[in-house]
């Protein structure tokens, strides 16, 4: 080979690897810019769930939040249920533990019932009516479950479909042909085709599953070849699930066993209460939401604890609503100026406490220079706290005791309110003499307190 021959070769070699390379660097690039491009793509998915996920947990605070409204949050039942004319049902009355009107944590309540204090006497639909959600003076039937749609819950529980339609093996009422068949077909002449694994009722005017062999005892066709429990049924588990489906009685029939639907037999040397349905002993307690387990002793339903004040079981939401009232088991409803934070309703200061306060009360700020137990800290209302853990109001504003106020306003407040003065000295005193002195011993001094 001649060398200029040589050399085209050696050159032409370096050309094809300097092409390889640069072909392999635009690889290597285009690569990159891929893996860019994926990462931005999944930095953005990340703050997009990041995103959704802090939106629903504020969701789901506003959810748990406590509302300064003292109305009862209603929720629209489904069905048709209308005053009719001429029809005015008799109220009944109910006595209700009066710690359930109570909003302000300062102000307790005090019941109208003349048999007990701890109890108000309310106005309520008797047994079979309910609220009329647009108008609650007015009570009007109550059909339960049944009856959501395309009738109307006449008085008894009965339901009235509309015409066309008919009351199926739900208790809903559906179309009928021409209108329309529910898992089926309708023909011109005006009947239904019911699909596979359903066939017409007795009247021929609407399908119903149809099950291959036929239901036990308090069972129902609700599916195609399938039995369920008929409603206020339920099977057992293990040993007693041989035994079919049985009654059940909300709440337990406590010395009695359930016959029916919430329908319970006695044993003997045992009995119910007026409007009850748990067998109990005769006792002096009134022992709502639970049953007397014998003269003096009151057994609670789970969710519930024994009130002394109200003789009765009361609901129980733990040790997180010391700053609200329970009024079902684990639902606190905070009281005024307290917003609910996870489990507990914690109290609100509209104008902050400054770094080294904390609001322990509405508008409320306790200073404390060692943290501690909210009963440790200086009281300071529409004030903010030092670093010395006093309390300082806003020009203008001058401190009385533990409350900031128009110095003009001292006389009245302390006139008007001379039960709160007194509580607020004797707390201020004690305080005092825990951050000077330490008396009878260490021996005698409580371990909580935040000045030791």
């Amino acid at each position: 080979m001649s060398p200029l021959l040589r050399k085209l070769v050696i050159h032409v070699g370096l050309l094809i690897l300097f092409a390889c390379w640069l072909h392999a660097l635009e690889l290597q690039l285009h690569e990159q810019q891929l893996q860019h491009q994926i990462d931005e793509q999944l930095r953005l998915r990340e703050e997009q769930r990041q995103r959704e996920l802090q939106r629903e947990i504020v969701i789901q605070q506003s959810r748990l939040s406590s509302t300064s409204t003292t109305r009862k949050p209603y929720i629209i039942p489904h069905g048709l249920s209308l005053p009719r004319r001429g029809e005015h049902p008799d109220k009944c009355f109910r006595e209700v533990p009066a710690v359930f009107f109570q909003y302000d944590k300062e102000v307790k309540i005090v019941g109208n019932s003349t048999t007990n204090r701890y109890f108000n006497v309310i106005e309520v639909c008797c047994k079979g009516w309910r609220r009329y959600e647009y108008d609650w003076s007015k009570c009007v039937p109550d059909c339960g479950d049944r009856c959501q749609e395309n009738g109307f819950c006449l008085a008894g529980g009965i339901c009235q479909c509309f015409t066309d339609f008919v009351l199926n093996y739900r208790n809903n009422c559906v179309p009928t042909c021409p209108l329309g068949c529910p898992h089926g077909r309708c023909f011109l002449n005006g009947t239904c085709l019911c699909d596979q694994g359903y066939e017409l009722d007795g009247s021929r005017r609407f399908c119903q599953p149809q099950c291959n062999s036929t239901c036990g005892h308090n069972e129902v066709c609700l599916e195609p070849g399938k039995c369920e429990c008929a409603e206020g049924y339920a099977r057992g588990l293990r040993e007693s699930s041989a035994l079919g489906c049985q009654p059940v009685c909300i709440p337990d029939c406590g010395y009695g066993h359930c016959v029916g639907p919430n329908k319970c037999e006695c044993f003997p040397g045992f009995q119910k209460r007026d409007n009850g349905t748990s067998c109990e002993i005769n006792c002096y307690m009134r022992c709502e939401n639970g049953f007397c387990a014998n003269l003096t002793t009151c057994v609670c339903q789970n969710g519930y604890r024994y009130d002394d004040n109200t003789t009765s079981c009361l609901p129980d939401c733990g040790d997180f609503c010391d700053n609200g009232i329970c009024i079902t088991p684990g639902n606190c409803r905070c009281f005024n100026g307290y917003v609910r934070n996870r489990e507990k309703c914690e109290a609100v200061c509209d104008r902050g406490c400054g770094f080294y306060g904390k609001c322990i009360a509405p508008n409320t700020c306790g200073c404390a220079v060692v943290p501690g137990p909210d009963r440790t800290h200086q009281r300071c209302e529409f004030g903010l706290c030092d670093s010395q853990g006093r309390c300082r109001c806003e020009p203008g504003k001058t401190r009385f005791i533990d409350k900031c106020m128009s110095p003009d306003t001292v006389t009245t407040y302390a006139s008007m309110n001379p039960v709160r003065v007194n509580t607020s000295l004797i707390h201020e005193f004690d305080l005092l003499l825990g951050r000077h002195f330490r008396l009878g011993g260490s021996e005698n001094v409580h371990s909580s307190m935040w000045w030791l």
